[in-house]
C-alpha cells in the first residue's frame, strides 16, 4: 500500500511535514523552521510534489552534517524524504 501524505501517521520521533499545502512563497522558511525545531534523534518525514534538489543543497549548506536526508520514496507527485537530526 503506497504512503498517503494527506493522512500522516505519527511514529515515535518521526514528524510528518507535507509541503504541498504550503504556499511556495513561504515553503522554504517553513521547512527550515521545522528542521530547527527538531531535537537530536528526531526525524521530519517531508512530503513534496517534486524532487527538491535545490532545497537539499540549501539544507546541506545551512545544517551541514547535523541533518541527514534519506529518500523514502520518489513517486511522481509525492516525494518522501526523511530528514534526521543527528545526535551529537
Amino acid at each position: 500500500m503506497p504512503h498517503d501524505c494527506s493522512a500522516p501517521t505519527a511514529v515515535a520521533g518521526i514528524y510528518p511535514f507535507d509541503a504541498r499545502g504550503i504556499s511556495k512563497r513561504f515553503r522554504h522558511a517553513a521547512i527550515f523552521g521545522a528542521l530547527q525545531a527538531l531535537q537530536p534523534g528526531e526525524t521530519m518525514r517531508f512530503c513534496n510534489d517534486h524532487d527538491p534538489v535545490p532545497l537539499l543543497h540549501q539544507i546541506s549548506q545551512a545544517f551541514g552534517p547535523r541533518v541527514r536526508a534519506a529518500y523514502v520514496s520518489r513517486t511522481p507527485g509525492e516525494v518522501l524524504i526523511d530528514f534526521l537530526i543527528v545526535p551529537e
